[in-house]
């Protein structure tokens, strides 16, 4: 199905963003389709991080709109975003090391008990923050850690980046959106990861992935948004360009072809 038949569950016109002088979004398109993973990809310094903090409530942009399933939406801080549904899982991850998997898979949007002991003495829900935790877990194959009650400080990297990612599919009813989710991990671990994230497509969860490595992407986008100076530069699809193609297009090497604005 062409892209221009698709309504797109995220999208973006005209985006502009300055800081004082220089000016990181200049009339930036972005569009995610539903059930898709649309890679974001671009020099350091093109605007990409930009781009995605305006997408996620992060940042306001100073002019230009943005689109949620093709209503104007307006997100002035990332809870904004989160309430309708965007998760961004950061390279720093946002977890908190001394606690708990289940704490830190509900951390801000804790669960009280029911009756007196939640309503007047805020009195948390243990056991079904934990089971909640456990069985996203579970559903996302991340079996492997056995504790839910253990701190996340004692998890491997991978087994972090999982926590997070599972924390972001368990509340992003709408999109997920994954800044360099295997940028600090190793080969072994960043295929889970990858796996988990092809998973997440499969259960028709639309996914924004930025990424500096090649390869990963490649693997997984549906397609391919390169951006540069910015701007969208880009928008392919991985089966009808090699990966020189996207550095070329990326680094100014190689003119974007006539329609990669427009694939489907």
């Amino acid at each position: 199905m062409s892209s221009a038949t698709v309504t797109p569950i995220l999208a973006a016109k005209g985006l502009v963003k300055r800081f004082g002088r220089v000016v990181a979004l200049d009339n930036a398109d972005f569009e995610l389709n539903p059930g898709e993973i649309l890679a974001v990809i671009g020099d350091n310094g093109a605007g990409k991080s930009t781009l995605i903090k305006t997408l996620s409530g992060a940042m306001i942009p100073d002019a230009g709109e943005i689109t949620l399933e093709g209503k104007p939406v307006h997100f002035h801080s990332p809870m904004a975003a989160r309430a309708a549904g965007i998760e961004t899982v950061y390279q720093t991850l946002a977890l908190s090391p001394a606690l708990s998997i289940a704490d830190n898979m509900f951390m801000g949007r804790e669960r009280r008990r029911a009756g007196i002991l939640g309503k007047y003495f805020r009195a948390l829900d243990k056991k079904a923050m934990e089971d909640f935790a456990r069985q996203k877990l579970s559903d996302l194959g991340l079996l492997t850690i056995q504790n839910i009650k253990q701190p996340v400080e004692t998890l491997s990297g991978g087994q972090r980046q999982g926590v997070a990612v599972a924390r972001a599919a368990a509340f992003g009813s709408r999109v997920v959106i994954l800044d360099e989710p295997t940028a600090a991990l190793g080969v072994k671990e960043s295929r889970k990861v990858l796996d988990l994230i092809l998973e997440l497509r499969g259960r028709g969860l639309p996914i924004v992935l930025i990424s500096h490595n090649m390869p990963h992407v490649f693997e997984v986008a549906d397609r391919i948004h390169i951006h540069r100076l910015g701007r969208r530069a880009a928008l392919i699809n991985p089966k009808d360009y090699t990966m020189s193609d996207a550095v070329a297009i990326m680094t100014g090497a190689m003119a974007p072809p006539a329609d990669a604005g427009r694939a489907a």
